[in-house]
């Protein structure tokens, strides 16, 4: 019987209707606990995991007998692909099950930062009415730039387009003459603004960064993206423009944001993740007592819908290769 090892949280209902009849072991503290999870992935048919777990090195060399890995997730920078690809291990991300979550998670950060009244409970709670301090900005009108245009930014693209949002987009890997360009989507509220060449302008990078009110990244993390948004990429900013990171850390220079949130060039900035993952509190010192700042555990793509979503096409695609069905 093929053994399943799930090393990471996933939906349990998921992992009842897939996996049935296999022998699995979902323990998701074993990320945290190497030693136990190489002696477990040395009897396994198939791995699953999420971001965390860094399936390379001495968790391959200990996994003689894997065959599959499930990623709960698209980015794949956790994973050694190419001993993978050497020793014939198939791997399976969850490719389009959290776009919509991701999306979400962009357009609510950049509405929360714009408007920038919704941190003032306390204050009115307590007896002030601090109106003309808390006098944000609409999201109207304002230019979203995505850098990187797949299939999440081109889910950020359609939801802010519906919100009366101009969006542009930098992508040397989608064709000018790709449809996604000029896609038309049905917008929910007219607005006078007319974008450029269709609902997404194609971007140079240094124009997207220098005409972006708000700046989404939608890029793996690689050696070309490494430190790409860094101190002078945010001085190109424009004063005020909005910062939104949920693709992979290590693509922001961490202490160049808190240090632009600090001197106001930057009006906000949302990362969800982070160069070194969990954020420990010796790395999170760097953003202490930084205004307009949304720190989030690198959830950006985790709700409930999505769990499950990812959780059952994972759990489907690792069964089909363990048992053709």
């Amino acid at each position: 019987m093929p053994k399943v090892v799930i090393s990471e949280f996933m939906d349990e209902a998921a992992i009842a209707a897939e996996l049935a009849g296999l022998d699995v072991v979902y323990d998701p503290g074993l990320v945290d606990r190497p030693e136990d999870l190489a002696a477990a992935a040395a009897r396994a048919d198939a791995l699953i995991v999420r971001n965390r777990t860094q399936v390379r090195g001495a968790l391959l060399d200990a996994a003689r007998d894997l065959t599959v890995v499930g990623r709960l997730g698209v980015g794949l920078d956790n994973i050694d692909l190419p001993a993978c690809r050497a020793r014939g291990i198939a791997v399976y991300p969850a490719t389009g099950a959290n776009d919509g979550a991701v999306a979400e998670y962009v357009i609510a950060s950049a509405l929360l930062l714009l408007r920038g009244a919704y941190g003032a409970s306390a204050a009115v709670a307590a007896g002030a009415w601090p109106r003309n301090a808390l006098m944000g900005r609409e999201i109207a009108g304002k230019r979203l730039g995505l850098v990187g245009f797949g299939a999440i930014a081109r889910e950020t693209a359609r939801r802010a387009a519906a919100l009366g949002m101009a969006v542009a987009a930098h992508d040397p890997f989608v064709a000018a003459d790709d449809p996604a360009w000029t896609q038309t989507w049905t917008q929910t509220w007219t607005q006078t603004w007319t974008p450029a060449s269709g609902p997404v302008e194609r971007t140079a990078l240094d124009a997207l960064i220098a005409g972006s009110d708000v700046l989404s990244l939608h890029v793996p993390l690689t050696d070309a993206t490494r430190g790409l948004i860094d101190a002078a990429a945010l001085a190109r900013m424009p004063t005020g423009a909005i910062l939104i990171n949920a693709a992979r850390g290590g693509i922001v220079d961490e202490a160049a944001v808190a240090a632009a949130l600090r001197s106001g060039h930057l009006g906000g900035a949302a990362l969800d993740v982070f160069e070194r993952e969990p954020l420990d509190a010796a790395a999170g010192a760097v953003f202490a007592g930084v205004p307009n700042l949304i720190l989030t555990p690198h959830i950006a793509g985790v709700t409930r819908e999505s769990n499950v979503r990812v959780s059952a096409v994972t759990a489907a695609a690792v069964r089909r290769h363990l048992t053709g069905r």
